[in-house]
């Protein structure tokens, strides 16, 4: 009987490497010259300073150009509020992996109103989806992707 795993996981050593990329464009760019402006890489999160908060918005526009060209789902990205001190904003990045306990269940009843023949379960932060036919499986992964949900997923250990 084939089966599957949906998951949410983020390639760790992917987004270090957009993050360089980024540090790298930002000492290249003209309206970043004379400004005090960084990207941290604090595993796994990320921190941005700037002298502005508009400055801080270009920084992460940056970085998800970089995500994209690594092709890391912008949902995965958190953003916390930008703080103010003294001439600095900062502001941390962060990512979400495994599925919550509340998505879970929106998945799995997305799942169940489409009535494909398959049967979802959750396991731990991720989903199993056991049905009779591969491509009933296939229209389960068409339909979580088309979903309007608020994070990246995955499918894999897809077996026959």
């Amino acid at each position: 009987m084939p089966t599957m795993d949906v998951v949410s996981e983020i390639n760790l050593e992917e987004v270090r490497n957009a993050i360089e990329n980024a540090n790298r464009e930002l000492t290249t760019r003209f309206d970043f010259r004379g400004v005090e402006a960084s990207i941290e890489w604090k595993k796994p999160n990320v921190v941005l300073k700037a002298e502005g908060d508009f400055q801080v918005r270009q920084l992460v526009d940056m970085i998800r150009s970089q995500l994209s060209k690594r092709n890391i789902d912008a949902k995965a990205l958190t953003l916390s509020n930008t703080e103010h001190s003294g001439k600095t904003f900062t502001q941390q990045l962060s990512f979400k992996e495994g599925i919550e306990q509340p998505v879970a269940k929106k998945v799995v009843k997305l799942i169940k109103d489409s009535k494909l023949k398959v049967q979802a379960s959750i396991q731990g932060e991720q989903l199993r989806v056991t049905g009779k036919k591969r491509d009933d499986l296939q229209a389960v992964m068409k339909l979580i992707r088309e979903a309007e949900l608020e994070q990246s997923f995955q499918f894999n250990n897809f077996r026959d």
